[in-house]
């Protein structure tokens, strides 16, 4: 094969003897227009691969054999499709130009084959023919080599310094959007919070944290940008235009972005996009470069007629990631799901892993050790409908080895809902059930134990009604359930609705129990269920309705007197408060598990907009009604460093810390009162200062217009004077007095 340099110029100096023909007489203009060849249009199929071993004559048939196996595992390509130069003293160049049967073979040659090693010494770097021709025309590669400049280290500020909070009393910060206004705080109980930093115009749209808490997100029309640091100084920017919609890999590795209209990449170069990316809807990106890694279109949207593309079918986020960020995967809602690996975002095993009618899947949030297993793998979890005599089916499978370590059949399903606990020792699929007729309509929970020898699946009790929320317990194994007789939306008039916990029975050492019922609050209004992330404390709310807006905070571990039909369970459930903000559309816990935030947002509806801060009891600390109020966010933080025998011991010893930390708390509030009785004295001290001040000025202007210093006592000189001789000054006192009530009371004797 040819090297692929041959443009129409080439071939007329090859071809043509210029003595025969003269340019003048002869009109080549047809010829000229017929086969010459744009190179961004017509060599997008060639990649350049450089970083080859230097090999002479004899060892290239081998080399080329062996480079063809790495090349044809992104696209198709033959031996005679590379062509490898070789030089005046008989050895290679240590490149070579490789023909793909596509450009999209060749772009993904380039995504996923740069810099990987070919073997222990040499590293592939794999560039688009076009453009290196398109740089080297363009007179951007200098001729001679110059060394590159290398900047002076600056040492950069910590990202995670808020985990150490200079007033020493352990704080969490929060962001609030209020109006054109976003600004991060501490949180500081009953008093007004410590701002830290305001700025107008931050976003355009919304903000949003990373999941460890170290990056501060910002959305505009140019793409997104992260903040983080002491001094609030921008880390990245990712230049995805219109952007809609971000999600972070759960380690802050990678970051996924998705806009309703398709990326176009005109004339002008994208910073950081290529002509690749053109037509596609998700982008995703690495954090540490900041470069994208690969972008991919929506599925089944058909543009409008304007050009813009609906909004995914599938629920946000499209792209889920496995707990270590090796993976990613996006599901073919009936056909499959492809699982890429990461950085490279190559398909795992070059195939996507086909499973029919699949519905929905979702990733376990760590990794679950699994009894009687060495090598922990990454596991996620799917369904699959009944299709024709088919059962609908329920499947875990096991990362990057895609066994199905469980599956389980169903009958008569209408719908099911997965829901993982956070420690992955649990995952429930709540399955809704039809009857033979179809009328009527009935629930159960499958609890599949997950780190449980053979995965057993324990079901919950049928539930009539139909479950409209489910939320586990954080680092445990109770979780509430709220039903109600119609499903969301069937009726004009939200129904009543009953809360229901469940946790599982006492067992023998470290045994978990079978789940029970624990009881059933009935006729309520509640439609949001909010655990502490600690566990134990939960809230239930009634969100987004206009009746009622209830708040009510209960403990599943209340120290008092169980009762005795509850004397096999572990909870002890008790209410201890229930509170009330009207208007409320969001709530959330701090990380701590300390306090809880409750908001109105005039993202939805403009009545009494702002937002109320409670303790983990209930108790209304502050409260603020702030115009335009749209958003709030506690700042997550990263996991503990502690192990946990260190936590085992500070949870032994908690006395002794709360000793201490009442102490530095009295201190405080003390301090607090002193602050305030010194502010008094100050005061008192100013108006002393003043008044003597005021009384010296009227002295001296009195003097200089000739009048007494003291007009109180020349008036008494004056009545003492029209006083007869012998007379003296008589002080009259007069006493009113005045019946409030009378009442009289007959006493027999």
């Amino acid at each position: 094969m040819a090297p692929p340099t041959a443009t129409f110029d080439h071939l007329r100096e090859a071809d043509l003897d210029e003595d025969e023909f003269d340019e003048e007489e002869v009109d080549v203009s047809d010829l000229r227009e017929k086969y010459e060849v744009a190179l961004d249009q017509g060599y997008d199929h060639f990649v350049v691969v450089d970083g080859l071993p230097e090999v002479t004559e004899d060892q290239k048939p081998k080399l080329v054999k062996f480079l063809q196996k790495k090349l044809n595992s992104v696209g198709k390509t033959r031996e005679d499709q590379i062509y490898m130069p070789m030089g005046d003293n008989g050895k290679s160049l240590r490149f070579a130009f490789v023909e793909y049967s596509s450009a999209a073979e060749a772009s993904a040659a380039v995504r996923q084959l740069d810099m990987v090693p070919l073997d222990k010494k040499h590293t592939l770097r794999v560039n688009k023919l076009t453009d290196v021709e398109r740089y080297g025309r363009e007179g951007r590669i200098d001729e001679e080599y110059q060394a590159p400049h290398i900047e002076e280290f600056q040492e950069k500020e910590h990202l995670r310094s808020f985990l150490a909070d200079p007033a020493g009393r352990g704080r969490d910060q929060f962001v609030m959007h209020r109006g054109d206004t976003v600004g991060v705080f501490w949180n500081n109980d009953r008093d007004e919070p410590e701002n830290i930093v305001d700025r107008q115009f931050w976003t355009e749209t919304f903000v949003q944290w990373s999941p460890l808490g170290t990056y501060l997100i910002s959305v505009h029309a140019q793409g997104v940008q992260l903040w983080a640091g002491a001094s609030w100084s921008r880390q990245r920017r990712f230049g995805h235009p219109f952007v809609n919609l971000v999600a972070f890999s759960p380690n802050e590795n990678y970051l996924v972005t998705w806009s309703n209209r398709p990326i176009s990449i005109g004339d002008d170069a994208h910073p950081q996009l290529t002509r690749d990316d053109d037509g596609k809807n998700y982008v995703i990106w690495d954090i540490v470069t900041g470069k994208p890694l690969r972008s991919f279109a929506n599925l089944d949207t058909p543009a409008g007629p304007d050009g813009a593309v609906k909004p995914p079918r599938q629920p946000w986020p499209a792209f889920k990631w496995s707990s270590d960020d090796k993976y990613v995967a996006r599901m073919t809602q009936g056909q499959s799901i492809s699982v890429y690996t990461l950085p490279s975002m190559g398909l795992l095993d070059k195939t996507t892993i086909k499973v029919e009618g699949v519905m929905d899947f979702d990733w376990a949030p760590t990794t679950p050790k699994r009894d009687g297993v060495k090598n922990y793998e990454q596991l996620f979890c799917y369904w699959t409908p009944e299709i024709g005599s088919n059962p609908a089916k329920v499947g875990l499978m096991s990362i990057p080895s895609k066994e199905v370590i469980r599956s389980l059949n169903l009958f008569s399903v209408s719908d099911a809902k997965l829901h993982w606990q956070s420690d992955a020792a649990y995952i429930c699929v709540k399955v809704d059930r039809h009857s033979k007729s179809k009328k009527s309509q009935a629930t159960t929970l499958e609890i599949f134990r997950v780190k449980e020898k053979g995965v057993p699946v324990e079901v919950v009790d049928t539930i009539k009604d139909t479950v409209i929320n489910f939320a586990w317990e954080p680092k445990g194994d109770r979780f509430v359930i709220i039903t109600a007789p119609e499903p969301p939306g069937a009726v004009a008039v939200a129904p009543k609705t009953n809360v229901a916990f469940f946790c599982p029975e006492k067992a023998k050492g470290n045994a978990i129990g079978n789940f029970r019922h624990l009881r059933t609050l009935e006729k309520k209004n509640s439609n949001a269920i909010y655990w502490s992330p600690r566990g134990r404390f939960v809230v239930v709310a009634t969100v987004h309705n206009q009746q009622s807006s209830e708040l009510e905070f209960y403990d599943l571990d209340f120290e008092g007197e169980k009762p005795e039909a509850e004397k096999d369970l572990t909870a002890n459930l008790q209410l201890m408060n229930i509170a009330d903000h009207y208007g409320v559309t969001d709530i959330e816990w701090d990380p701590s598990g300390r306090f809880v935030a409750s908001w109105a947002s005039a993202w939805k509806h403009s009545m009494e907009n702002g937002y109320h801060i409670y303790d983990f009891r209930g108790e209304l600390l502050r409260e603020d009604h702030l115009e335009k109020f749209k958003q709030w966010s506690w700042r997550p933080r990263p996991a503990t460093l502690l192990t946990k025998e260190e936590q085992k011991q500070i949870r032994k010893n908690l006395r002794e810390y709360s000793r201490v930390f009442e102490e530095e708390d009295a201190q405080r509030i003390t301090g607090a009162n002193q602050e305030v009785i010194e502010r008094r004295r100050e005061k008192l001290r100013e108006w002393l200062d003043f008044l003597d001040s005021a009384l010296t000025e009227a002295s001296e202007e009195r003097e200089a217009m000739g009048l007494p210093a003291d007009p109180a006592e020349e008036l008494r000189r004056a009545k003492m004077a029209e006083l007869a001789p012998g007379e003296e000054e008589q002080v009259i006192e007069e006493i009113v007095e005045e019946v409030i009530e009378e009442s009289e009371e007959v006493v027999s004797t």
